[in-house]
């Protein structure tokens, strides 16, 4: 059975990577992972490059490999922004490895190491 959902935007400079609404996310975070659902406290927080899991109303499960970034939660409304990300199919294990090429694509491009996870 499907919790109440909330909306998801994952949004780099370039275009929206998903969007949806969702009854549970998964995101690592500088502090820890964070799991939420409908009518979660408001928060802000700084992502760390890895896997963001979302599990849809639908029961479909994306997950998606980021580089960093920042994390909003406002009445029901998830977004997270960030610079680069992907998409992936290969779960959690490929969705880190994808975030992680995300990241040494940052370093190589800009000539600066991406920020610690």
């Amino acid at each position: 059975m499907a919790g109440k959902p909330f909306t998801v935007d994952v949004v780099t400079p370039e275009a929206i990577v998903w969007s949806g609404e969702a009854d549970f996310l998964v995101a690592r975070t500088t502090e820890g992972e964070i799991g939420i659902l409908a009518d979660h406290e408001p928060t802000m927080a700084a992502l760390s490059t890895g896997a963001v899991e979302i599990q849809a109303i639908d029961g479909t499960r994306t997950t998606v490999g980021m580089h960093g970034g920042f994390l909003q939660i406002y009445r029901n409304q998830v977004t997270l922004l960030t610079d680069r990300a992907e998409v992936t199919e290969g779960g959690r294990a490929e969705a880190i490895r994808v975030a992680e090429e995300l990241a040494a694509g940052a370093e190589d491009e800009d000539g600066v190491p991406p920020s610690a996870p």
